[in-house]
């Protein structure tokens, strides 16, 4: 795949346009046109090394990159960038660019069937309670993984949440996800407790920010990669099974609420999901609930 071909200036400049598009009309997440950029820009010069171009290229262009994928990537990355094309495509036939739209009829690959990594309520008691060490550091880090797990809410909405997000007397916080959509999300007690518990151990002259909840050593807001690693560094302290990531905290949420007996559409909402299928992928249900379930429900059970 020839990722490194330099692109025609008339392609860059339309990926330019069709990625103010998403920020100003599409209200698209800053990560969703990064990745549509970075997928249309390795199509271009996909493209341009078979002498052709974004404005230009046709549908066998297009099985032809997508049938260079196979085998190098997961399904999930091919399907992600026929979306990146799909959208893309759509656009120039809607604003006149082009007249057709090359991937208009093409179907993404199915889609490899896996269980994301979570971990237990017991390991993740382990995570949560390990951390006792004295510090503003400490309480802010533990702030944060009861956060991410009471909540169930992304890494990126974690460090953005201000102060005015939490409503300790309604027991929610609101979020900005996917698309720029609010959403409020109920909070447990005990992570409002290790809230406050932060905020008076955090020195009162390392408030830089603020609005911002979650803070640096200077001061400033965190950021996706720093929460990331402090995830990581407690998880292995706890040995765990598995190194869980932000992610796998979200994994985790859904898996023991469904485990617990609450509702898949409750918590589709709650996790901010527009489609109940990729809820669906976000739960693990043991078995011993599902025979529970079927004994019960089943009439010849």
């Amino acid at each position: 795949m020839a990722k490194d071909a330099a692109l025609d200036a008339a392609s860059e400049r339309l990926i330019a346009r069709f990625e103010a598009h998403l920020a100003h009309e599409a209200n698209a997440a800053a990560h969703t046109i990064k990745g549509y950029g970075s997928d249309l820009r390795q199509f271009a010069a996909f493209a341009a090394v078979r002498g052709g171009t974004l404005a230009a290229v046709d549908a066998h262009g297009v099985r032809a990159y997508l049938a260079g994928l196979a085998g190098t990537v997961r399904k999930t990355s091919t399907a992600r960038k026929l979306a990146a094309l799909k959208h893309f495509f759509r656009w120039c036939a809607r604003t006149g660019v082009r007249r057709d739209d090359p991937a208009a009829t093409l179907a993404a690959p199915k889609r490899e069937k896996f269980l994301p990594p979570h971990l237990s309520v017991d390991e993740m008691f382990r995570v949560l309670d390990g951390i006792r060490d004295p510090g503003p550091i400490p309480a802010r880090d533990r702030a944060i993984l009861e956060v991410l797990y009471s909540t169930g809410i992304r890494v990126s909405e974690l460090v953005g949440l201000d102060w005015a997000d939490v409503d300790r007397r309604g027991e929610v916080v609101r979020v900005l996800g996917k698309g720029r959509k609010e959403r409020v999300v109920p909070i447990g007690a005990t992570a409002l407790a290790a809230l406050d518990a932060y905020r008076r151990a955090w020195p009162t002259g390392r408030w830089r920010d603020r609005e911002a909840v979650f803070l640096n050593a200077r001061g400033g807001r965190l950021t996706v990669r720093s929460v990331a690693r402090i995830v990581a560094r407690w998880v292995e302290r706890a040995g765990t099974r598995i190194a869980a990531s932000p992610h796998a905290f979200r994994h985790s949420f859904a898996t023991h609420l469904l485990n617990g007996g609450a509702d898949l559409r409750a918590i589709q909402e709650i996790l901010g999901h527009a489609s109940l299928s990729t809820t669906q992928r976000y739960t693990h249900v043991d078995f011993a609930r599902l025979a529970a379930v079927y004994d019960k429900a089943f009439p010849r059970a």
